[in-house]
C-alpha cells in the first residue's frame, strides 16, 4: 500500500503537470480555440469515466448504494457551494464569466479609474488570482479522489486519476500563465504561480482524503461518492461549457467521447 509521502509525491507530479499549460505562453505559440476545446473535452471524457469506473463503481462494491449516491450529491453540492463562495472566473463560452462575487469589471479586465499605481497592471494581476480560485476549486477534489483511492488500497485506480488529473490540469495552467504573463511578471515565476497554483490544492486535498479513509474504517464509500460528485459538478459546470461557444463543439464532443472511451479501455487493462 502506498504510504503519505508517495500520495504526496504522486498528487504533487498531477499538480506540476499544470505549469506545463504555460509553456506556450513563453515561445510566443498560439493555441487555438478547436485545440484548446478538444484538450478541455478530452479532459472532461477522461474524468466522467475516472469518476464512475474509478470511484463510484469501487465504491458500491465496498459499500451500499446509498452511501455512495449519499456522497455524490454531497460532493457535487460542495463544489456549487464553492463555486458561490470564493470570488472567482471561470473561462465560459466567449468570455470569462464571474462569480462567487467577483465582479464584472474583473471579467472584462477593466482597470479601476480611482488607482493610485498602474490600474492595468492590477486589474491583470487580480484576473490572474481570480482565474487562480477557480483553478483551486477544480483541483481540490481531484486530489481528494486521488487520496482516497490510495487509502482504499486502489493504487491502480489512483495512478489512472493522477495521470488523467494531470492531463486536466495542463489547459487550466494555460488559463491562468496567460493574464499572469500581462503583467510583466518574469517567466520563472509566471511557471512557479501557475505549478503551485496546480500542486498546493490537489497534495492538500490528497493529504486530507488519504488520512481520513485510512483513520475512519468504513468511510471509503461515502468518500468515493464525494469525490465523483465533486468531479462531475466540474466537468458538467465548467469542463463542457468552457468547451463550447466557439464554433468546434463537433470537436470536444468527439475528444469527450475518445477519453471516456480510453479511460474505460485503460481501466479495463489494468484491473486485468
Amino acid at each position: 500500500m502506498t504510504d503519505l509521502a508517495g500520495v504526496i509525491a504522486i498528487s504533487g507530479a498531477a499538480g506540476v503537470a499544470t505549469g506545463i499549460g504555460a509553456l506556450p505562453v513563453f515561445v510566443r505559440a498560439r493555441v487555438t480555440h478547436r485545440v484548446y476545446d478538444a484538450a478541455l473535452g478530452l479532459a472532461a471524457g477522461l474524468m466522467v469515466a475516472a469518476s464512475v469506473f474509478g470511484l463510484i463503481i469501487p465504491g458500491m462494491e465496498e459499500g451500499t448504494l446509498a452511501a455512495v449516491m449519499a456522497g455524490v450529491f454531497v460532493g457535487g453540492g460542495g463544489l456549487l457551494a464553492g463555486n458561490y463562495a470564493i470570488p472567482h472566473l471561470h473561462a465560459q463560452y466567449r468570455a470569462w464569466r464571474p462569480e462567487g462575487g467577483a465582479t464584472d469589471r474583473d471579467a472584462a479586465g477593466v482597470a479601476d479609474t480611482a488607482a493610485v499605481t498602474d490600474p492595468d497592471r492590477d486589474v491583470t494581476l487580480r484576473k490572474a488570482l481570480l482565474i487562480g480560485g477557480a483553478i483551486t476549486l477544480h483541483n481540490a477534489p481531484e486530489g481528494l479522489a486521488i487520496g482516497v483511492a490510495f487509502a482504499s488500497g486502489l493504487e491502480e485506480v489512483a495512478l489512472v486519476l493522477a495521470v488523467v488529473i494531470g492531463l486536466q490540469n495542463v489547459p487550466d495552467g494555460f488559463a491562468f500563465a496567460v493574464p499572469m504573463a500581462e503583467t510583466g511578471m518574469s517567466n520563472r515565476r509566471v511557471i512557479w504561480y501557475t505549478m503551485l497554483s496546480g500542486v498546493v490544492p490537489q497534495v492538500v486535498a490528497s493529504v486530507f482524503g488519504f488520512l481520513v479513509v485510512s483513520v475512519a474504517t468504513g468511510l471509503f464509500p461515502v468518500a468515493s461518492g464525494f469525490a465523483a460528485g465533486a468531479m462531475l459538478a466540474v466537468v458538467f459546470r465548467e469542463l463542457i461549457p468552457s468547451s463550447h461557444g466557439h464554433g468546434h463543439a463537433d470537436a470536444a464532443t468527439a475528444a469527450f467521447l475518445a477519453g471516456f472511451v480510453l479511460l474505460v479501455v485503460v481501466d479495463a487493462v489494468v484491473v486485468v
